[in-house]
């Protein structure tokens, strides 16, 4: 069977002043139309399907239009956890409506799914973090553990009070107790989960800027060697760059946003995981490219004039742009270089610092004209460098004023 994994949606999310809905529309249509193309059996999405806990009108409706889409109206069995930035009540509350599209909805760790079915798959198994589907054009069944993600007060609630127990053995507990009742060789056996995972022993995997840091209990990173030996595939959420963190026999993947979100994630290519995976065999995935949405860039210039050439050349983006010169930049420099692109996020002047020599008088003598003194002032604030007309002007204004 062939099984779709995408990740970290942010729907609603924001870019500074700018909004992405019109790229997330064009991206949740390529995902859709992925999984169409590829007869996709099953699709699991593993978290931050929102980017906070109050989603705007706009972004609820594209999410369950998507969702409806991806699961062809109750055909193909959609499964969505819970993320950091999602509430989890939010997530479960359409839960009766969603499963009659054959989408189910986990909001909580170690959440029992009520057992239910539709003309096309139907659940044989349930139990807390757990299920197991039969779908129709299959022989075998599915088996999926699921844990979304939890903050500490829930982790409390679900899984006990011990505050000594670390959150892997924890983990490691609790998948392996199910792993052991539920998965053997007859079936196909999945985890889906929204975590900050690493392979223990390797450098640590950085967050995308704006990410909520995740702190589970007494420990901020999971390690992959917990998981159990039953499971084939692990589908991840959390971290924006696509990355395998277990091996090629049972991959653990981050599938990646499907956009760039922040500029920490500039250069990235987005992509979702597409499995082939049978009982009893290592499962073999690739990785397909998503195309839509704005490249981001991050980049710096010691010219208006290149800035401005470089930003005529480049529509389709969102910028960061720093610009170095010797003197501050006037009004008309910024407006030149907003009026030649529509995309700028960040506009970072960059005044080259001069150093104050050993011979310069480090005294200001506080008795003289008062714009004489802000120069002075403004100099020794700004390693040497002298308070441009357009500062002044502004200054004398104010003054007056």
């Amino acid at each position: 069977m062939k099984i779709l994994h995408t990740a970290d949606w942010h729907l609603g999310k924001r870019l500074d002043r700018f909004s992405r809905l019109e790229e997330q529309v064009l991206v949740m249509n390529e995902i859709v139309q992925i999984a169409d193309e590829q007869n996709v059996d099953l699709v699991l999405i593993a978290g931050d399907l929102f980017d906070n806990f109050n989603p705007g009108v706009e972004a609820v409706e594209l999410f369950y239009k998507t969702l409806k889409r991806l699961s062809l109206n109750g055909k193909r069995p959609v499964i969505a956890i819970s993320g950091n930035h999602d509430s989890p009540s939010l997530i479960n509350a359409p839960d009766p409506l969603a499963r009659e599209c054959g989408i189910i909805l986990i909001g909580h760790p170690k959440a029992e799914i009520t057992p239910f079915g539709t003309e096309h798959f139907k659940i044989l198994n349930s139990e807390a973090g757990f299920i197991e589907l039969q779908i129709n054009n299959t022989d075998f069944p599915i088996r999926i553990l699921h844990t979304p993600f939890a903050n500490e007060i829930r982790l409390k609630e679900y899984f006990g009070e011990n505050k000594e127990e670390e959150i892997n053995k924890v983990l490691a507990h609790t998948w392996k107790e199910l792993a052991d009742k539920f998965c053997n060789d007859s079936g196909l056996n999945l985890l889906t989960a929204h975590l900050y995972m690493n392979k223990r022993g390797t450098e640590i995997l950085e967050e995308p800027e704006g990410e909520k840091p995740i702190r589970i209990g007494n420990a901020d990173l999971i390690y992959s060697d917990i998981i159990p030996e039953q499971i084939q595939y692990t589908a991840l959420g959390h971290l924006h760059a696509f990355q395998n963190i277990g091996t090629k026999e049972k991959p653990v993947i981050y599938s990646s946003s499907p956009l760039c979100y922040s500029f920490s994630e500039a250069g990235q290519t987005k992509y979702v995981s597409l499995i082939d995976a049978e009982p009893g065999t290592p499962v073999s995935y690739k990785k397909i490219t998503l195309e839509s949405g704005r490249v981001l860039a991050r980049k710096a210039f010691t010219s208006v004039e290149d800035a401005v050439q470089w930003l005529k050349e480049n529509p389709n983006t969102f910028i960061e742009l720093t610009l170095e010169s010797e003197t501050f930049l006037t009004a008309d420099e910024r407006r030149l270089i907003h009026q030649a692109h529509n995309g700028i996020v960040h506009l970072i002047p960059k005044v080259r610092s001069k150093e104050l020599t050993e011979h310069q008088d480090q005294d200001i003598n506080l008795s003289q004209d008062i714009e004489v003194l802000f120069k002075d002032y403004f100099k020794s604030k700004n390693g040497g460098q002298e308070a441009n007309e357009e500062l002044m002007n502004l200054f004398n204004e104010i003054l007056n004023a």
